[in-house]
């Protein structure tokens, strides 16, 4: 009867609303009717069953309240922690001196500064986040600030300007009015985005005009003063080589005295006034030319010389066979030149120190953006570290409560509180596979033994839904981290069988030359071509009416993640209303040696041994110590309990007792570990069974467990593994 008067969509206001109604109608047919037969008292029974249903009803709504406020909080928490980092990077690229923006992989304007777009402030006042690059670059070639080389229109510009964009990097230079130039560097990142960088060249350009316009007035002056004044000085010598022509340039370029410029004047002599004058580079250069001079047979190749005096004046000389056998000298003064050349010199060397200056302070702002990721990094790792423990103590209580009277309740809350922990565990794998610092473990193991758990596991949630799963087994085996493997195919297992409403989900694997291309098919509803790089994003689901119980949006997000740091290719195909399939390709291994795999035990399954198992629970968390306590004693378990690495040993040696197994936190306090506790116990009593409890998951904290023996639980503590360790234990006694 509730179930037809009462509409769950309701809020639960107007649901309270109407059981109160329906119970002030009852009541009053009750108080009114009479009935020998006493139909009028089972009315009233059934008015009070409604009520209790109606108490029972708003417990629950109020309890959904809570957790959805809960998790709004959360959310809002990550939002402001978000929004704190994207300010902290603005602030940073605020201080480069040149214009930076940031495209994003759908090449929407992600981020900016405000030196962007500087020389065209028409387009910088229109700039808005999640604007698309070619809207960006039709406002850039509308700006009345761009200035464009003759016969190239606005059109040819904006063309030539999204073909670059298509390039992994790209530079240009664009004049702008007024005299000034930007160039514009632009380059692919590693996600699909662009990062673009403008920089004013404007005295550079400038710079280099002046000096091409000096050297072409320079050229020019020359060639004037040759055609009409021969500034080049020339002397010409006959096969003898004695002078017979000479302009006055060649006097003044050299300097000699008048009576050295007379006709059939012998060239030694010349040479020997010109050599007080100035000099040569060595003795082997004034040989070489006096050979050339007197032998003919030597001529037939030119001859380039620079003679300089004390005052650095350089002249260029250039000897040149003559058809009649004799030669031609010329003489350039070239001291202009070569010290234009060395002012160039100067410019570049400045040049290429203002680039390096550049480029740190880019790298520099670059460092800055890797340090403030880096620390959300370890914040997210640190903040789920410290959610993990009063999470674990929770569920200890909740464990040990479930077989109470309010066993119904305390499920659920059982259920929200997993769910809270497979969140943080998604956000510890995106924190992990974000971190370089964190290598990841890549070996041969046989891929049956992720495949095998996944069908077992699996199985009971498709069969609820009615879907057909089939794992198809394989022999092969794959070189891959084991962890983060096994929990791709669980993501996109996990999702296929969320969203398939009917049909099957298939999990198999093809051979692809030396590897195996793992596939997950499903007949679900298929996902559209513009949502398939959307479904990949953090926090992003395509059913937006789903629950937080069916996933937080960050399974896919972790997917893609960790086969980027596998370096194993992942690929989607869908066809709408057909259904999809993920396909990860993965190295294979010729053989492989990994610990067996085992299934864990569910609760129930084991028996603990009928001897009473002692056993030392040591914790500093005072909650989580006593919630281990009450689940042990609750599973008749005799225990120790301490909260410190001192009181441990003081209660061994008061009790006089040898524990069976222990159960140590790693960090203690005061420097002190579970570990260093293993090894006193093991001192005094022998090696015991144990597992040291923590929220750090760490694979250096793995290997050093195993090294002394022991196994690592992390937190929140897995009930089921606890008692498949207690179980595996044997009493002392026994």
């Amino acid at each position: 009867m509730t179930d037809s008067l009462l509409n769950p969509a309701d809020p639960p206001e107007r649901q309270i609303t109407k059981l109160t109604a329906i119970c002030t109608a009852l009541m009053n047919r009750v108080e009114t009717q009479t009935d020998a037969d006493g139909a009028a008292y089972a009315q009233f029974e059934r008015a009070v069953v409604l009520e209790e249903e109606v108490r029972r009803r708003t417990s629950e709504l109020e309890t959904a309240l809570r957790l959805l406020n809960e998790s709004n909080q959360r959310l809002s928490d990550a939002n402001t922690l978000i929004e704190r980092e994207r300010r902290d990077v603005e602030s940073a690229l605020e201080t480069v001196q040149e214009g930076f923006a940031l495209f994003d992989q759908d090449d929407r304007l992600k981020l900016f500064n405000t030196r962007f777009c500087w020389g065209l402030r028409d387009v910088r006042d229109r700039l808005l986040a999640g604007m698309r690059f070619a809207e960006y670059i039709q406002l850039a070639s509308d700006s009345a600030h761009l200035r464009l080389p003759r016969a190239v229109t606005r059109e040819d510009w904006r063309s030539g300007r999204m073909d670059s964009h298509g390039q992994p990097h790209a530079n240009l230079t664009i004049g702008l009015t007024g005299d000034h130039w930007m160039q514009i560097s632009e380059h692919r990142t590693a996600n699909g985005g662009t990062a673009i960088i403008q920089t004013d060249v404007t005295d550079l350009i400038r710079a280099e005009r002046a000096t091409r316009d000096n050297l072409l007035d320079n050229q020019s002056q020359v060639i004037r003063a040759a055609l009409d004044h021969l500034v080049q000085g020339v002397a010409v010598f006959d096969r003898d080589a004695r002078l017979v022509l000479w302009n006055s340039q060649f006097r003044i370029l050299t300097r000699l005295p008048p009576t050295a410029f007379r006709i059939g004047a012998d060239f030694e002599r010349v040479a020997e006034q010109l050599q007080q004058l100035y000099l040569m580079p060595d003795a082997d250069t004034r040989t070489r030319i006096t050979d050339w001079v007197r032998d003919q047979r030597k001529r037939t190749a030119p001859v380039f010389q620079e003679l300089s005096d004390m005052q650095g004046r350089t002249l260029e000389t250039f000897m040149q066979h003559l058809p009649d056998n004799g030669f031609i000298i010329s003489l350039t003064d070239v001291t202009r030149e070569r010290a234009t050349v060395a002012d160039l010199a100067r410019v570049n060397q400045s040049l290429e120190q203002r680039v390096r200056a550049r480029t740190a302070e880019l790298q520099q702002a670059l460092r800055g953006a890797e340090r403030s990721n880096a620390a959300k990094n370890r914040f997210v790792a640190a903040a789920s570290h410290d959610l993990l423990q009063p999470l674990s103590a929770a569920k200890l209580y909740l464990t040990g409560a479930k077989e109470g009277p309010h066993g119904d309740t305390i499920a659920k809350a059982e259920q929200a509180l997993q769910n809270v922990e497979d969140i943080i565990e998604a956000l510890l794998d995106i924190s992990r596979l974000d971190s370089e610092d964190d290598p990841l473990d890549r070996y041969g193991f046989p891929l049956v033994d992720i495949l095998r758990p996944m069908a077992s596991a699996f199985a009971p949630l498709a069969a609820a839904k009615g879907l057909d799963l089939r794992v198809m087994p394989s022999s092969a085996h794959v070189i891959s981290d084991a962890g983060f493997l096994r929990r791709i195919l669980q993501n996109l297992i996990s999702n296929a069988i969320r969203y398939t409403p009917s049909g099957r989900v298939l999990v198999g694997a093809r051979r692809q030359g030396n590897a195996l291309r793992l596939e997950v098919w499903d007949t679900g509803p298929g996902i559209r071509e513009a949502d398939q790089r959307v479904i990949f994003e953090e926090f992003r689901r395509l059913n937006r009416r789903a629950s937080a119980s069916e996933g937080m949006g960050l399974g896919l997000a972790i997917v893609e993640r960790a086969c980027a740091r596998l370096e194993h290719d992942l690929s989607l195909c869908s066809v709408p209303g057909r259904g999809s399939a993920f396909k990860v390709t993965v190295p294979m291994a010729s053989e492989a040696s990994p610990a067996p795999a085992h299934e864990p035990a569910r609760d129930g399954d084991l028996v603990l041994p009928d001897a009473g198992l002692i056993v030392l629970v040591v914790d500093d968390d005072t909650q989580i110590r006593e919630a281990m306590v009450d689940l042990l004693d609750g599973w008749g378990v005799s225990v120790l309990e301490a909260g410190s690495y001192a009181e441990a040993l003081t209660l061994l040696d008061e009790a006089g007792i040898v524990p069976d197994a222990v159960l140590l936190d790693h960090q203690l306090g005061e420097g002190e570990t579970g570990l260093d506790l293993a090894r006193e116990v093991e001192a005094r009593f022998g090696r015991r069974p144990g597992r040291i409890v923590t929220a750090d998951r760490s694979p250096a904290l793995v290997e050093a467990c195993l090294a002394e023996g022991l196994g690592l639980m992390p937190k929140p503590l897995n009930t089921d593994d606890l008692r498949a360790f207690l179980a595996s234990v044997v009493p002392s006694g026994g």
